[in-house]
């Protein structure tokens, strides 16, 4: 949500109040979501290396308990909508149904399981668009869909690599080829996203994207240590992991968030 203050071109208390109250429905449903996934793949989770000591997978947590937990999390989301009106949130509600579909079915479906986790994340900052009032920069939307992409399928090249088909039938769908180059093409897309939402949707905004271009390297750079773990360090098993573990990316993240600070704080 907090991407979307990048082309915002007043930050008042009302517009920080609205993105704090996203982030808010967006961390409630993003646990239900995933509490719900674990109650459903408790039995398929228990075949992976990794997720079988979840507490659900496990069986250090019972079932009954999670659902006591889910419906407490839903009553505080619900409550949460109801502070706003339904057209501030709408996001936000798709985000659910999305979600809810996905561990259904759409999550067996190549393609369109990585496409719904990356879409979710899309979701999200056009959550923070929405509850603010403001148009949403559909080249920040474009980059951060690539980006989210780049990080899905790299989890899945990996997954193939080590043979985890039986845990993900959505594997079936795709080569080791097949994903190199889906990680290169979202590659492509989130630096061509990143430097598109610069010079034009920035510049909108701000009055001039000068300044900002200075970020656009740390960006780049990221994006290619990202892609070199991939292939060469055969990691993106855990995003996160990947992301916080290597002390490049974490340098060049810091880097590009004091530079991203430094720029708008000059521009307002």
């Amino acid at each position: 949500m907090g991407l979307a203050l990048l082309t915002i071109p007043v930050w008042d208390a009302g517009t920080l109040a609205a993105i704090a109250w996203s982030t808010g429905l967006f961390v409630l449903a993003s646990v239900a979501v995933y509490v719900l996934n674990d109650v459903l793949d408790r039995h398929r989770d228990g075949l992976h290396p990794v997720k079988r000591h979840r507490p659900l997978a496990s069986g250090r947590l019972r079932v009954g308990t999670a659902l006591v937990f889910l419906a407490t999390v839903c009553a505080l989301f619900v409550a949460g909508v109801a502070l706003a009106s339904p057209a501030r949130c709408w996001p936000v509600l798709v985000y659910l149904g999305l979600n809810l579909a996905y561990s259904l079915r759409l999550k067996h479906i190549p393609l369109v399981d990585a496409f719904c986790v990356a879409l979710g994340f899309v979701l999200r900052t056009l959550q923070g668009y929405t509850a603010t009032g403001q148009p949403a920069s559909g080249w920040l939307l474009l980059s951060v869909l690539a980006v989210c992409l780049l990080m899905v399928f790299g989890k899945r090249r990996h997954e193939l690599a080590r043979g985890n088909a039986a845990h993900r039938p959505a594997l079936r769908g795709y080569t080791l080829a097949y994903l190199d180059h889906l990680t290169v093409i979202s590659a492509t897309l989130a630096t061509v996203g990143y430097l598109l939402c610069i010079r034009t949707d920035m510049a909108l905004h701000h009055g001039t994207a000068t300044l900002v271009l200075l970020t656009a390297p740390c960006a780049f750079f990221a994006v290619f240590r990202y892609l070199q773990l991939l292939v060469v360090g055969h990691g993106g098993a855990d995003p996160v992991r990947t992301l916080s573990g290597d002390r490049l990316l974490v340098g060049s993240g810091v880097l590009w968030g004091a530079l991203t600070a430094v720029c708008l704080a000059a521009l307002h």
